[in-house]
């Protein structure tokens, strides 16, 4: 690329290569004049008004790329399912919206090696983020004026092919079902707050309740509401209580006589340590323990969208949860907009 200026007053006829921005104060920032605007006699005074005293002239060779088209290029790539965005850049820079409700995903090592570059940039939203359909989940741009191809031809192989380095994906779970362990509250002798908290959870995220029982400390009797829970259609079933190592704590047994394998127990978050995740064919079986009564807020609403988006959870994932996994305990709770879970 090369370049020459020339005085404003001799730039009458010629076109912009780049998009002038004028800054109202407190108004408005935007392009007075957009890439591609011819130069009247009429418009010498704003230019002038806005600093161009001279006006710059790019040669751009076949190694070189506008920013403008360097942003549609980069979008194209950037942009997964779930996602889009107006192509036609200002300054360089693109947003992007969610084309649904759903969760985002961000392909976390992908944007890095992305933004490493240094000639683009995407900042998005935290990965798992919940969003509703046109909320902006994401902007890039090209930084300098003009990028070379090489920097742009690497920028747009860098996502996976068809996937992009952001998706948006819709809620695939809307049956779930609830059990409940614990002797003493099988007996009545206390008051099932677990049930209530658990069904309340599940009608935030906008799943039915098909299925609900109170069940003894009994292996066989847990794992057969388990069972009937599944065969109704429950596509999650969350079992509470019963999860620590206590001896009479036998809802982790119960979940494997129903049939659940691929157990995972223990998450390093808290509050939810003793939390478990397991699977039933197509169905998640999820272990709460006592924390669900008690916190707003714990493992469980890391997990259950996750869930309830159709993601498998398995060891890593769990493992992954202690980079942020430490609840403050705020007193007016302002999840998800706070540290909890952002790792």
């Amino acid at each position: 690329m090369s370049y020459k200026t020339i005085p404003v007053e001799e730039a009458v006829g010629m076109v912009l290569p780049h998009d002038v921005t004028e800054i109202v104060p407190g108004g408005r920032k935007g392009p007075a004049f957009k890439k591609g605007h011819v130069i009247r006699p009429e418009d010498v005074e704003h230019l002038k008004r806005l600093g161009k005293n001279r006006i710059y002239i790019l040669e751009l060779t076949e190694n070189d790329v506008h920013e403008n088209d360097a942003a549609r290029i980069m979008a194209r790539a950037v942009a997964g399912k779930g996602i889009e965005y107006d192509p036609n850049p200002s300054e360089g820079k693109i947003n992007f919206k969610a084309a649904e409700d759903g969760m985002l995903l961000v392909d976390v090592e992908r944007l890095l090696e992305f933004n490493m570059l240094g000639e683009v940039m995407l900042a998005t939203r935290h990965c798992f983020s919940l969003v509703e359909r046109g909320e902006t989940v994401a902007a890039g741009r090209a930084i300098p004026l003009v990028v070379s191809r090489e920097v742009i031809d690497k920028a747009a192989s860098i996502p996976e092919p068809g996937k992009g380095l952001i998706e948006v994906c819709p809620q695939k779970v809307s049956k779930g079902a609830v059990v409940v362990t614990g002797q003493e509250v099988f007996e009545g002798r206390i008051k099932d707050a677990f049930g209530p908290a658990m069904e309340k959870k599940f009608s935030e995220y906008g799943v039915e309740c098909i299925y609900s029982a109170i069940a003894p400390d009994d292996v066989s009797v847990i794992a057969g509401h388990i069972t009937k829970a599944a065969d109704k259609g429950a596509q999650v079933i969350l079992c509470t209580g019963g999860m620590s190592v206590d001896p009479d704590d036998v809802t982790r047994k119960a979940i494997r006589k129903a049939g659940a394998g691929s157990q995972v127990y223990g998450a390093p978050v808290i509050p939810g340590a003793m939390f478990m995740v397991s699977r039933m064919g197509d169905i998640t079986v999820l272990g709460i323990p006592a924390c669900g009564m008690y916190f707003k807020t714990t493992v469980l609403d890391l997990v259950l969208p996750r869930v309830l988006h159709g993601l498998e959870i398995g060891r890593r994932e769990i493992a992954a949860l202690g980079h942020g996994g430490l609840c403050l305990g705020c007193k007016q709770c302002r999840y998800p907009v706070c540290p909890f879970g952002k790792g």
